[in-house]
């Protein structure tokens, strides 16, 4: 076989590598997702959204009803390719629990859990600049973003989380644009 020949087939066996990634790719973000796995796994969500709000001396993620939230927001409010994030998400966390520490994730102490949340924050940073951008419009936001934002977007408008986690007026008076705040003073919630 002359040079030539050798070059073309391993160009050519590279590019249909590469489009049969790309066609995989594609398809796992594209088809209609498990939402009764989801459902399934309620138990994991709030254990995932419990280690990012704990409770403290105010009610944390899962006192506060946010896997309820999470669940419809995924089923009701997120686009197809973000819900097969979201489900595929939830396996991974499974899998690298159960390789790693030889339990599930909610059965987990606090530290691997964590733990594992922090390897899972790590792998979501997208690509920089023009890359990044690509990637996040042809997959959109990752589990690990996903999750972190429907759990303080719930906890916050929840009852719970804006009366006892946060500082709520109910009705707040007059406007006042730069208030100081007293030494451990919550945050402010608005309605």
């Amino acid at each position: 076989m002359n040079r030539r020949k050798a070059i073309s087939l391993v160009t050519l066996t590279g590019f249909g590598a590469a489009l049969a990634g790309a066609a995989y790719k594609w398809w796992s973000f594209s088809h209609t997702p498990d939402l009764a796995f989801m459902r399934q796994n309620r138990a994991l969500i709030d254990a995932l959204c419990e280690t990012i709000i704990p409770t403290t001396d105010t009610p944390g993620a899962k006192t506060a009803g946010v896997t309820d939230f999470i669940i419809a927001m995924i089923a009701d409010c997120t686009p197809r390719k973000e819900q097969n994030a979201f489900i595929t998400g939830l396996r991974d966390i499974q899998s690298h629990c159960r390789s790693r520490y030889d339990k599930p994730f909610e059965q987990c102490n606090p530290d691997n859990q964590s733990a594992a949340l922090t390897t899972f924050e790590q792998e979501a940073h997208p690509w920089s600049g023009i890359a990044g951008k690509i990637e996040r419009r042809l997959s959109g936001r990752s589990f690990f973003t996903i999750l972190k934002d429907y759990t303080i977007y719930g906890y916050c408008t929840s009852r719970t989380g804006a009366t006892l986690g946060l500082s709520y007026v109910y009705i707040p008076g007059t406007y006042h644009p730069c208030i100081p705040l007293q030494p451990g003073q919550k945050a402010w919630a608005t309605s």
